[in-house]
Protein backbone atom coordinates (compact mmCIF):
# COMPACT_ATOMS: atom_id res chain seq x y z
CA UNK A 1 0.00 0.00 0.00
CA UNK A 2 1.45 3.32 -1.10
CA UNK A 3 1.62 5.95 1.61
CA UNK A 4 3.07 9.43 1.94
CA UNK A 5 2.64 10.75 5.45
CA UNK A 6 3.49 14.37 6.20
CA UNK A 7 4.28 15.62 9.68
CA UNK A 8 5.79 18.64 11.40
CA UNK A 9 3.17 21.24 10.67
CA UNK A 10 1.72 23.53 13.30
CA UNK A 11 1.35 27.09 14.51
CA UNK A 12 4.42 29.32 14.45
CA UNK A 13 5.04 33.02 14.86
CA UNK A 14 6.27 35.15 11.97
CA UNK A 15 10.03 34.79 11.64
CA UNK A 16 9.97 31.32 13.10
CA UNK A 17 10.94 27.96 11.64
CA UNK A 18 9.37 24.58 11.01
CA UNK A 19 10.66 21.36 9.53
CA UNK A 20 8.22 19.24 7.60
CA UNK A 21 8.81 15.54 7.00
CA UNK A 22 7.18 13.20 4.53
CA UNK A 23 7.66 9.50 5.13
CA UNK A 24 7.11 7.22 2.15
CA UNK A 25 6.23 3.55 1.97
CA UNK A 26 4.89 1.07 -0.53
CA UNK A 27 6.98 2.19 -3.49
CA UNK A 28 10.63 2.57 -4.49
CA UNK A 29 11.25 5.97 -2.95
CA UNK A 30 14.67 6.45 -4.53
CA UNK A 31 13.14 6.20 -8.02
CA UNK A 32 10.81 9.13 -7.46
CA UNK A 33 11.49 12.83 -7.65
CA UNK A 34 9.89 14.45 -4.64
CA UNK A 35 8.23 17.80 -4.23
CA UNK A 36 6.34 19.93 -1.76
CA UNK A 37 3.21 21.80 -2.71
CA UNK A 38 0.99 24.07 -0.69
CA UNK A 39 -2.56 25.29 -0.90
CA UNK A 40 -3.88 28.29 0.95
CA UNK A 41 -7.62 28.84 1.47
CA UNK A 42 -9.26 30.05 -1.73
CA UNK A 43 -6.10 29.58 -3.76
CA UNK A 44 -4.81 26.98 -6.17
CA UNK A 45 -2.24 24.41 -5.10
CA UNK A 46 1.24 25.66 -5.93
CA UNK A 47 4.65 24.05 -6.21
CA UNK A 48 6.98 25.10 -3.40
CA UNK A 49 10.09 23.01 -3.93
CA UNK A 50 11.29 19.89 -5.72
CA UNK A 51 14.26 17.56 -5.55
CA UNK A 52 15.51 14.92 -7.93
CA UNK A 53 15.90 11.23 -7.12
CA UNK A 54 19.47 11.49 -5.87
CA UNK A 55 19.05 14.83 -4.13
CA UNK A 56 21.53 16.59 -6.34
CA UNK A 57 19.19 19.07 -7.95
CA UNK A 58 16.58 21.26 -6.29
CA UNK A 59 14.17 23.94 -7.43
CA UNK A 60 12.18 26.49 -5.48
CA UNK A 61 9.32 28.87 -6.00
CA UNK A 62 10.54 32.47 -6.05
CA UNK A 63 8.47 33.20 -2.96
CA UNK A 64 10.46 30.77 -0.80
CA UNK A 65 13.98 30.98 -2.27
CA UNK A 66 16.54 31.64 0.41
CA UNK A 67 14.12 30.67 3.19
CA UNK A 68 13.12 27.07 2.47
CA UNK A 69 15.34 24.04 1.88
CA UNK A 70 14.20 20.71 0.49
CA UNK A 71 16.25 17.58 1.17
CA UNK A 72 15.81 13.84 1.14
CA UNK A 73 17.20 10.76 2.83
CA UNK A 74 16.75 7.76 0.56
CA UNK A 75 17.90 5.40 3.31
CA UNK A 76 14.97 6.59 5.44
CA UNK A 77 12.49 7.02 2.57
CA UNK A 78 11.85 10.55 3.75
CA UNK A 79 11.80 14.00 2.22
CA UNK A 80 12.07 17.16 4.30
CA UNK A 81 11.22 20.81 3.97
CA UNK A 82 13.09 23.15 6.29
CA UNK A 83 11.19 26.42 6.46
CA UNK A 84 12.85 29.47 7.97
CA UNK A 85 11.84 33.11 8.34
CA UNK A 86 8.21 32.12 8.00
CA UNK A 87 5.67 34.71 6.95
CA UNK A 88 1.88 34.82 7.31
CA UNK A 89 1.73 34.34 3.52
CA UNK A 90 3.26 30.88 4.04
CA UNK A 91 0.11 29.73 5.83
CA UNK A 92 -1.29 26.78 3.91
CA UNK A 93 -1.75 23.05 3.86
CA UNK A 94 1.53 21.53 2.70
CA UNK A 95 1.53 18.35 0.63
CA UNK A 96 4.34 16.12 -0.51
CA UNK A 97 4.26 14.43 -3.89
CA UNK A 98 6.30 11.67 -5.41
CA UNK A 99 6.65 11.55 -9.19
CA UNK A 100 8.20 8.78 -11.28
CA UNK A 101 9.68 9.67 -14.69
CA UNK A 102 7.09 7.35 -16.30
CA UNK A 103 4.35 9.56 -14.92
CA UNK A 104 3.19 7.74 -11.80
CA UNK A 105 2.52 10.16 -8.96
CA UNK A 106 1.47 9.88 -5.35
CA UNK A 107 0.26 12.53 -2.91
CA UNK A 108 0.26 12.76 0.84
CA UNK A 109 -2.73 13.88 2.87
CA UNK A 110 -1.23 17.24 3.84
CA UNK A 111 -0.15 19.00 7.01
CA UNK A 112 -1.35 22.43 8.14
CA UNK A 113 1.14 25.24 8.61
CA UNK A 114 -0.16 28.42 10.22
CA UNK A 115 2.05 31.48 10.62
CA UNK A 116 0.47 33.98 12.97
CA UNK A 117 1.25 36.10 15.98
Amino acid sequence: QVQLVESGGGLVQPGGSLRLSCAASGFTFSSYAMSWYRQAPGKERELVASIDTAGGHTNYADSVKGRFTISRDNAKNTVYLQMNILKPADTAVYYCKGTHFLGFAYWGQGTQVTVSS
